[in-house]
């Protein structure tokens, strides 16, 4: 294939066996998003081909039809020779002027939900899993990295001027989770099987960041069994990637809003390496099921914490979660379907269906069950056997549910107790809250108590002057954050955002998950010298969870509505076609005047 762009473009030979779901009248449909199919052959001879009508989202089907009739076991190699189209939506071409270098374009894909077809053709669905191999040619002074082992470089035969790399997976794995980047990379060394990668000017800051990442794998694996992946290397993008991380295999994403410089952001680490048993190992077998890799992951995540800090640092954590939770089912409405535990996503864009739910409400269930079978090491022992039954699969939420029943056989009376139909199949917050039990567990750097009062001395106190910096000198970066969060449920007047900005001088935290909070506090308090703050964010990095909360802030703010939309349109060709697309929607752009 060719994937299309204008500048030092990458050539690449993706292979994938596509064989073994053959049917039986030899026809082949593949999964294409706006792709120029040229040609198709198989083991050589030319294969017929038609492409289907085009849905709004999901793409046209690839119809193949072989030249010959198969026998039981025999070989066939199809070959599609195809272009991707420039508006790709799984891949992000950066000019040079979008890069730190500022001197070579930067390429990088994200596939997950349905994106790959539109860089692959392929059958784009978490129920298959495949292996795979490629070969990338770029200009010698590009590296290309891919979710696969490096497997060697060698000069292009076909053109001096540049190099292929090669590379195989040899693990199962779903499309989703085909990544490539190519760029101006360099990488460091942090541990006996992980490299992080990154464009020069950020490489030594993210091996600082990343340091406890073997910690993390060897924790990980005392909880749920072998890393089966080889390699396990970060990339951190450029600013524009659209989410905190993305787990693909041998290479996590990393957004650089992680660097701070301090470690104190590395739980999104411990959810990507997690991804490594659930999710990538064990896979949801529809997006339906999504809560099987999300849920099982941030489960996971939060043990990975308990084991190398504290249980009261887990349940701190999930105290947030559950903040992150409420929020999402208010953003949706507490009716909406959407946000049920395993909601109906028929004509329906997972872009557009993306957010906590299947993570936070994921994780209260498992979290509840935990309570009921005997607390974190019994229903942990239960997670890794799970894990191991279903490895190299992809399961339903039913078959989950079986296995829970068939493992706690001595307690189905209890798991017969639980509301199932109302955690899974009802909209708004879980029927059950979970009760924060550790919570008296002195602990400083993880107890939420001084986080509670100092909000409730900012809502409730009369006189401002009682304030200091004092106040927060001694609360932890994981405790800030939990405070603003906590005055995001209840914003403050602009007077006393004021004198907040005056006594802890927050305007100069550049700790993206405090920043964020801060100017959405600040923004929601209508302090207009905020929303310029508030809109260099939004546009100077691309994480959608940062990206889209502060735009629609501005867009409210009524004063500054027309300007949320006008910076929008300014910025979009920069940003990343996922956030461009889900940001018109929220401020209501026409997207085909604002490109």
């Amino acid at each position: 294939c060719v994937f299309a762009d204008t500048v030092g473009y990458p050539k690449v030979l993706p292979h994938f066996p596509f064989l073994s779901s053959l049917s039986p009248s030899y026809h082949q449909t593949l999964d294409t998003k706006d792709l120029k199919v040229s040609k198709v052959t198989a083991n050589g001879q030319a294969a017929k081909f038609t492409l289907g009508a085009k849905h709004s989202f999901m793409g046209t089907p690839l119809e193949i039809t072989l030249p010959f009739d198969l026998s039981r076991g025999q070989h066939v190699i199809v070959e599609v020779t195809y272009e991707t189209a420039p508006s790709a939506s799984a891949l992000q071409w950066l000019t040079p002027e979008q890069t730190a270098g500022k001197k070579h374009p930067y390429l990088f894909s994200q596939c997950q939900a349905t994106h790959c077809r539109s860089m692959v053709p392929c059958q784009d669905t978490p129920a298959m899993k495949h292996t795979y191999y490629a070969q990338v040619s770029v200009p010698k002074e590009l590296v290309a990295v891919m979710s696969a082992l490096r497997d060697g470089e060698e000069p292009d035969p076909q053109d001096s001027s540049r190099i292929i790399y090669r590379f195989r997976q040899p693990v199962p794995m779903p499309c989703y989770l085909i990544a490539i980047v190519v760029g101006a990379l360099e990488s460091r060394e942090i541990g006996p099987r992980s490299r992080v990668w990154s464009e020069k000017e950020f490489v030594d800051k993210a091996a600082y960041e990343f340091s406890e990442t073997e910690t993390m794998l060897k924790t990980a694996e005392g909880l749920a069994g072998p890393y089966v992946w080889g390699q396990y290397d970060i990339l951190v993008l450029p600013p524009s990637f659209p989410y905190g991380g993305m787990e693909n295999p041998c290479l996590t994403f990393a957004t650089p809003t992680l660097l701070a410089g301090d470690r104190s952001l590395s739980s999104v680490i411990a959810h990507e390496i997690s991804h490594s048993w659930t999710g990538n190992l064990v896979t949801n077998k529809t997006w339906e099921h999504f809560w099987l890799n999300e849920g099982h992951t941030v489960y996971l995540e939060r043990m990975i914490g308990r084991s190398m800090e504290s249980e009261q640092f887990r349940q701190f954590k999930a105290m947030g979660g559950w903040k992150d939770l409420q929020e999402s089912v208010n953003t949706f409405g507490a009716n909406n379907p959407l946000t049920n535990l395993v909601p109906n996503l028929n004509e329906v864009d997972l872009d557009e269906a993306f957010s906590s739910v299947p993570y936070e409400k994921g994780f209260s269930l498992l979290y509840h069950l935990e309570e009921l079978m005997g607390g974190p090491e019994v229903f942990m022992g239960f997670v890794k056997s799970y894990i191991q039954l279903f490895s190299y699969s992809s399961i339903t939420t039913e078959e989950w549910k079986h296995y829970l029943f068939t493992y706690f056989k001595n307690k189905v009376g209890i798991l017969n107790k639980v509301d199932w139909n109302a955690w899974m199949y009802t909209p708004g917050m879980p029927p059950v809250k979970p009760q924060w039990v550790y919570l008296t567990i002195p602990l400083e750097n993880h107890s939420p108590d001084a986080c509670i009062a100092l909000c409730k001395r900012w809502t409730k106190e009369g006189d401002l002057g009682n304030f200091s910096e004092v106040d927060v000198k001694t609360l932890s970066t994981h405790q800030l954050i939990e405070f603003l969060s906590l005055l995001l449920q209840e914003p403050l007047p602009l007077s006393h955002v004021k004198r907040m900005q005056e006594v802890y001088q927050l305007n100069a935290f550049n700790n993206a998950e405090i920043r964020f909070r801060w100017l959405r506090l600040c923004v929601k308090s209508k302090w207009e010298d905020a929303v310029p703050m508030a809109l260099k964010m939004a546009t100077e990095q691309g994480r959608m969870k940062f990206t889209r909360p502060l735009f629609k802030e501005v867009y409210n703010f009524d004063k500054y509505h027309e300007e949320a939309v006008r910076v929008f349109i300014v910025h979009r060709a920069a940003m990343h076609p996922v956030t461009a697309n889900l940001v018109a929607k929220d401020l209501k752009v026409d997207t085909d005047k604002s490109t």
